[in-house]
């Protein structure tokens, strides 16, 4: 795709500035955009941040206080197959990084199923009629070969169509709002690539620590004291006495470009229009804003391209209950299709320090949504009343025990994995090699890949490693951030199960 020969700023106003020699400029403080700013700042390098959250670093991985009460945004797990990872979190939090035995468990038909899936514990719960129905579909699916076009190809293949049904379908539903149909094969190749029914049958019956276990299958992890914000935090703390500036409340309206690159990132905040030039710049911002930001304006093609772009939106409705035990688990899928929510987080599970006195808990109920639905128009008192009610007819807890909630609303929360979606990636970032060469993607909405913590994390850093002049391909880097993605052909981006090579620390 061409470049644009004139500049026309939309934002006249603001002036153009001259940059510091060096400076990087990075959009988004979440944990690419922080991961990136800690080692250009580490290296006594000019950076800066600008986040568009008037309050917090962190992005999804932020954490939100209520009267004391501390939610997670989803619930985040501190865990890494790549060393360099675990390192970073150690050296930034230290003691303040609780280990946590997981348990989480599938709410279906009024049973709780282990999840992970213990094989045993599944077909014990569903009984013994349901049970010999999904080992015939298992072994249906297994001598019919056909080829995989989407997220209902791929599970059904890996477990059989009837635990596809039960454990995957209606849960899968709920989080993207469209047939499981729909959902590229890439989401299961990239999320839950490694389990199957093979693999449960290793777990449940094989020697014990004879296969490494699939991320999906992690039976611990670490999680910080006050939640994941306070890792942010610590991280923004660090960053800053290196000498880096982050600017919260500044949301980027235009992202300038000539013939040479990017060269300034105009944001507006509380004190209006302000200007931001430098010589490198990396962007974890939704690749949909960022190319409708561009100044002047993308190609046509592209504009017109990324309008197939989707996100998920998400809604947690945190309630707090005056009862200091509910269940034990940090969390529960929700697979009953009669209620709207998704997913349950018991943040005391998580840590203790999430709630302020023992003889409350604090719950998050979510919902994934588009901003165009009528939940997500809905007043929060209307939520709280809609959400308790979904946990008393679960039989979770006696709404009557509820004593204050609050609503936590995040645009763009999950980069939809529809088909066509690879296409206007492809797209981006050929006109981004060939237009912007100094401007790098990182993150999960930065790429439009559905990431992980730390994949997201060796996104960022990568991103600063080639600024200090390494030759990274953060586009190969996989969901699980021990190993870089080789797919089959050329194109990372295409539709292919992952070959996983080892990354050097």
């Amino acid at each position: 795709m061409g470049k644009s020969d004139a500049l026309t700023p939309r934002f006249a106003s603001a002036a153009r500035v001259v940059p510091e020699p060096g400076k990087t400029v990075i959009i988004g403080a979440g944990p690419a955009g922080l991961s990136a700013a800690h080692e250009l700042a580490r290296a006594r390098r000019p950076v800066r941040v600008l986040e568009a959250d008037p309050a917090r670093v962190g992005g999804l991985s932020s954490t939100i206080e209520y009267r004391g009460f501390r939610f997670d945004i989803g619930g985040h797990r501190f865990f890494s197959r790549n060393p360099a990872i675990e390192n970073l979190w150690t050296q930034w939090l230290g003691a303040r990084m609780l280990r946590r035995k997981r348990l989480s468990r599938v709410y279906y038909r009024g049973k709780l199923f282990k999840y992970p899936l213990e094989l045993t514990d599944a077909l014990v719960k569903l009984g013994p009629g349901e049970a010999i129905a999904c080992a015939f579909s298992y072994a249906f699916a297994k001598a019919r070969r056909g080829e995989v076009r989407n997220f209902e190809d791929w599970v059904t293949r890996a477990f059989g169509r009837r635990l596809y049904e039960i454990f995957f379908k209606t849960y899968t539903e709920k989080v993207w709002g469209i047939p499981c149909a729909e959902i590229s094969a890439d989401w299961a190749a990239q999320r839950i690539r490694g389990l199957s029914m093979a693999a449960l049958l290793r777990s449940s019956f094989g020697p014990r620590g004879s296969r490494p276990l699939a991320k999906t299958l992690i039976d611990s992890f670490r999680y910080p004291s006050q939640g994941p914000g306070e890792m942010w935090e610590s991280v923004a703390a660090i960053c800053r006495g290196h000498g880096a500036t982050i600017n919260l409340g500044e949301r980027v309206v235009a992202v300038r470009w000539d013939r040479r690159g990017v060269y300034e990132v105009v944001t507006e905040g509380a004190g209006g229009l302000r200007v931001h030039a430098g010589d490198r710049f990396i962007s974890t911002m939704p690749i949909k804003e960022l190319i409708a930001a561009l100044d002047p304006p993308a190609p046509p093609a592209l504009s017109q391209a990324i309008s197939r772009l989707r996100y998920r939106d998400f809604m947690t409705v945190a309630l707090i209950l005056d009862q200091p035990s509910l269940f034990p688990d940090q969390w529960i899928y929700i697979h009953e299709p009669g209620v709207r929510v998704g997913r349950i987080q018991n943040f005391k599970n998580w840590s203790p320090e999430m709630v302020p006195d023992a003889r409350f808990t604090g719950l998050g109920l979510e919902y994934f949504c588009s901003a165009d639905d009528e939940l997500w128009s809905a007043s929060d008192a209307w939520l709280a009343d809609f959400a308790a009610s979904e946990l008393a007819w679960l039989g979770l807890a006696d709404r009557a025990r509820v004593t204050d909630a609050t609503v936590i609303r995040r645009r763009a929360a999950y980069p939809v994995y529809d088909h066509g979606y690879s296409d206007v990636v492809r797209d981006v970032r050929s006109f981004i090699t060939a237009a912007l060469p100094n401007l790098q993607l990182a993150g999960r909405n930065g790429m439009h890949k559905y990431n992980n913590q730390d994949h997201a994390m060796l996104t960022g850093l990568m991103a600063a490693w080639n600024i200090m002049g390494a030759h990274y391909d953060p586009w190969r880097v996989n969901s699980d951030a021990e190993y870089l993605e080789d797919a089959v052909g050329e194109d990372p981006v295409a539709r292919a199960v992952p070959m996983p090579i080892p990354l050097k620390a």
